[in-house]
């Protein structure tokens, strides 16, 4: 049966009820798998030029901080999610490990706008300055080698860490261009823990809050993909 009689014999009711849920399953992966691509089509140049816009002000040592750490958690997401892919081969981690690679060049352009030496400079995958950090990526490299449905977990735990360290960050920074990117990193990791909470209820698993409250995560859950987020 050639794939437009199927779509005809569905809305018409004379598709097998097996079918009938084949035909569901597909068109349900696909939108997921739309909802897990990259967050943002703008280019990086105009993502530069947005942040460089913002006026240069004085850094505080909680924003330098938090500028340092933010560099490499985010890279860290992205380290996690392509080495989850080449395990796996899901789209999904490919799709969402793009968007974190926007995440930690929006970081490295901050950086540079301060004359702030990069701690991910010259690093590797897997390799980070932040003793914490490296001791976190070889964790979820092992619990997300386990299963699939262990590795969906690990991409909602790192989103769920991500929304919380961001939430923290924000409320110690005033600069304009670091709320700025905090913000939107901030909505992509919303969207991408609304990615991952869905993959973990398709493959039969479930997801407690770690580090945000359960509030929070059922407000999020519960709530659409956000748009103008990285």
């Amino acid at each position: 049966m050639k794939f437009t009689d199927m779509v005809h014999a569905f809305f018409n009711n004379n598709l097998p009820t097996t079918m009938k849920t084949l035909f569901v399953i597909i068109f349900a992966f696909s939108a997921l798998a739309l909802s897990c691509q990259n967050d943002s089509t703008q280019p990086n140049s105009d993502r530069t030029s947005q942040i460089n816009a913002f006026p240069k002000e004085s850094i505080s040592a909680d924003e330098l901080k938090g500028l340092l750490f933010m560099r490499e958690e985010e890279k860290l997401a992205r380290d996690v999610y392509t080495a989850l892919d080449a395990k796996w081969n899901i789209n999904a981690f490919s799709n969402i490990a793009s968007s974190e690679q926007t995440h930690t060049e929006a970081v490295l352009t901050l950086l540079t706008k301060y004359n702030i030496t990069d701690p991910a400079a010259s690093r590797a995958a897997g390799v980070y300055a932040d003793t914490t950090l490296q001791a976190l990526y070889t964790q979820l490299i092992v619990q997300g080698s386990k299963s699939l449905l262990d590795a969906y977990i690990v991409g909602a735990t790192i989103e769920d860490l991500d929304i919380y360290d961001l939430k923290n960050w924000l409320l110690k920074n005033d600069n304009q261009d670091i709320l700025f990117v905090y913000d939107n990193l901030t909505k992509g990791s919303r969207n991408h823990l609304r990615s991952f909470y869905s993959l973990i209820l398709s493959s039969g698993g479930s997801y407690t809050a770690q580090f945000i409250t359960p509030t929070e995560l059922e407000a999020i859950i519960n709530s659409t993909k956000e748009t103008g987020g990285w």
